[in-house]
Parts: C-alpha cells; sequence; structure tokens
C-alpha cells in the first residue's frame, strides 16, 4: 500500500509541471544605422544563451536619418524606450541601451553593470502572477498580493532564428551585422487590476515567430511576470 503511495505521488509529480521562476527580460535598444551599435549584437547572442534571461532585439528608428533605413525597426519600440526614460529623471534615450526588467538600465558594452540590474530585477519565486499562455489566448492568475497600480499586459513576438544584414549606407556601410531575437510584434492587449483575466491574443502577422506575455508595472514599470511558448 505504502508503495502503490509513493507511486502514485511519484505520477502526479510528473504530471503536474512546477510553476516555473520567470526568466529576467533583457531588451536591447539599437539600430542598424547606429556605427557605436555594430557590437551590441554580440551580447544579446551570449545573453541568450542563458536560461536564467530572455535577451530581446528592439531596433528603433530614429537614427535613420543618417542613411539607412532599419529593417526591423517599428515606431511602437522607440516609444516604448521613452516610457522607460520617462521613468527614470535626467535620462534620455539612447542606443545601444540595455534595458533589464524594467528595473534599471546601460550600455550594452558594460556587462558588470547588466549583470549588478538582472540580480535587482529578479521577481522571487510566487510574487509574481501566474500566465496560461494558450492558442489564441492568455490567461493571467490573480495577484497573491494587492496591487498598488494597474499593470499592462504585452505580447510580444519575435525570430528566435539569426538575422543577417548587410548595411550599404551610413555609419556601418559595407558590414554585416547579426541580430538575435529580433522583435517583430509588440503589442497591448489590455489591463489587469491583480484579479484573474483572460486576454484575447491576435493571430501572428508572419511565420516562425515565438510569442511571449509579460505584466508589467504600467507606463514602463517593473516586469512581475514573463511566459512564452
Amino acid at each position: 500500500m505504502r508503495l502503490a503511495y509513493l507511486t502514485l505521488i511519484g505520477i502526479l509529480a510528473w504530471a503536474l509541471p512546477a510553476q516555473a521562476r520567470s526568466p529576467v527580460i533583457v531588451e536591447l535598444y539599437t539600430s542598424q544605422g547606429c556605427g557605436a551599435c555594430a557590437e551590441a549584437g554580440k551580447v544579446i547572442d551570449q545573453l541568450a544563451a542563458r536560461d536564467d534571461l530572455l535577451a530581446l532585439t528592439f531596433s528603433v528608428d530614429y537614427w535613420d536619418y543618417l542613411g539607412w533605413s532599419d529593417t526591423f525597426a517599428r515606431p511602437e519600440f522607440a516609444e516604448r524606450q521613452r516610457s522607460y526614460a520617462a521613468q527614470w529623471p535626467r535620462q534620455a534615450i539612447f542606443t545601444p541601451q540595455v534595458v533589464v526588467g524594467g528595473r534599471g538600465q546601460t550600455r550594452a558594452d558594460k556587462t558588470p553593470e547588466i549583470e549588478r540590474i538582472v540580480r535587482r530585477a529578479r521577481v522571487p519565486d510566487g510574487a509574481g502572477p501566474a500566465i496560461r499562455l494558450r492558442p489564441g489566448r492568455v490567461t493571467v492568475e490573480a495577484a497573491t498580493t494587492p496591487l498598488a497600480h494597474s499593470a499592462d499586459i504585452w505580447l510580444i513576438r519575435y525570430d528566435p532564428a539569426p538575422q543577417d544584414v548587410e548595411v550599404k549606407r551610413g555609419e556601418n556601410a559595407g558590414r554585416t551585422l547579426t541580430y538575435r531575437n529580433v522583435v517583430r510584434e509588440l503589442i497591448n492587449v489590455g489591463q489587469w487590476n491583480g484579479r484573474r483575466a483572460t486576454y484575447p491574443l491576435p493571430a501572428a502577422k508572419r511565420d516562425g515567430l515565438t510569442s511571449v506575455v509579460i505584466v508589467q508595472k504600467a507606463g514602463g514599470g517593473q516586469v512581475l511576470a514573463v511566459s512564452g511558448d
């Protein structure tokens, strides 16, 4: 009888996946037209290999006037970067900038500083809401503690395959740049007030993209939870 009980416990433990700790999201803001950004992709490539991080590349368009229009840039990416800058006094947007978990920022070449912010940005186990991502919808479970303010629910879709871009004009003319985890879609799917809620998700605009949903304090605040495909 005891053996059967232990066997049943083992089956249940295997069948019911544990709630994994949310990875820390690391956002690189870069541009193909920015000469100082040429090596930033290598930093994200290294960070993307880690299981405890989700490293994403957001291409911005405000350097396009230098002679090369970034092939991945979208206006909403630069707007997201500006929302972060508004949270931190005397902070202007720049490239290559890394934002970690909505908790801090630094230049992409300052690896020790990135690691310091990663440690500060980790959400303790059980502190963030559970996210249930299913085809066509996402459910955010109830908060374990009351929220002081609402949070944004963001759908991010990125291409996990490395992307090579031959830049023909501007500061990086003649160079082939490689990008990793290039964000293709950024969609605010709703607000979360701490209660369990389900949100519809639009279909992806192209094949081969990985979907990630994040819960983030409104207006570019701390990332509370991350869940992906």
